[in-house]
């Protein structure tokens, strides 16, 4: 899978999901750390990745880009650690993984994760 991480998420997390065999650009690395929500959403587009965010106000972006599929996975954990982190999304990645390709917001919880399918139709 293709993935972009915000700047919230850490370099073990890259690190294990680049071991995985995973395509991985983070932020940081293309020196894009102040890039604003609206960007990041059209650079996952453009390069058909999956955002990887602890932003909240992602969810905002996501809910106002129209018919524009990109899927999200956003965290919202309160145990933070990173092994804690990688074992959440190794989860999510196990279980999620068709909704993640056709588009989807996974909203990751500390004992939980929640599937949305895109686009979000009220």
């Amino acid at each position: 899978m293709r993935f972009l991480a915000d700047m919230g998420v850490s370099q073990q997390v890259v690190e294990w999901l680049r071991t995985n065999g995973h395509d991985l650009v983070h932020l940081r690395e293309e020196e894009l750390q102040r890039l604003p929500n609206g960007e990041i959403f059209q650079k996952a587009a453009r390069e058909q990745r999956i955002v990887l965010t602890l932003d909240l106000d992602f969810g905002e972006t996501l809910a106002a880009s129209g018919d524009q599929i990109v899927s999200v996975i956003l965290f919202r954990l309160r145990n933070t650690r990173t092994t804690f982190v990688i074992q959440r999304l190794e989860d999510v990645l196990t279980h999620s993984s068709a909704d993640l390709t056709q588009g989807a917001i996974v909203i990751v919880e500390d004992g939980r994760h929640r599937v949305r399918s895109l686009p979000i139709r009220s």
